[in-house]
């Protein structure tokens, strides 16, 4: 049997003309703020907000930084900084590091230490004292 399979997941479907359904919405969305800016401030105060908010919401509507959305950086960024960081050492494995064995690097026999009844004796009072 032959199925079809989806091409191209990855990228958001195309709503009006060129604008995703996120773009269109934070376009939108930037103009409500700009209808009630308008009905709140005077003529040049509003100009000088609609410079400020038009850059604001066409950054978030049309600005990738690494690919991935603006408002999702902002959050990823601040949750970098909030999120409590924990280091972990890891020992490096021993085949990572060539270790050249010559006379002075080969390990020596220990010995065995010899108890015989009288040193016994000696580390049972030194014990019993304590």
């Amino acid at each position: 049997m032959l199925f079809n399979v989806p091409q191209f997941i990855d990228i958001e479907d195309k709503i009006v003309g060129p604008l995703t359904a996120k773009q269109l919405g934070w376009l939108a969305l930037g103009g409500v703020v700009l209808l009630v800016l308008f009905n709140l401030l005077d003529t040049s105060a509003f100009v000088i907000s609609c410079v400020i908010v038009g850059i604001i919401f066409g950054a978030l509507a049309f600005y990738r930084p690494y690919n991935v959305s603006l408002i999702t950086f902002i959050g990823s960024s601040i949750s970098f900084i909030f999120r409590p960081r924990m280091y972990i050492w890891k020992r490096a494995a021993e085949n990572d590091v060539p270790v050249r064995k010559t006379a002075k690097n080969k390990p020596r026999p220990l010995k065995k230490k010899e108890l015989n009844s009288q040193k016994i004796e000696e580390i049972s009072k030194i014990l019993d004292l304590k």
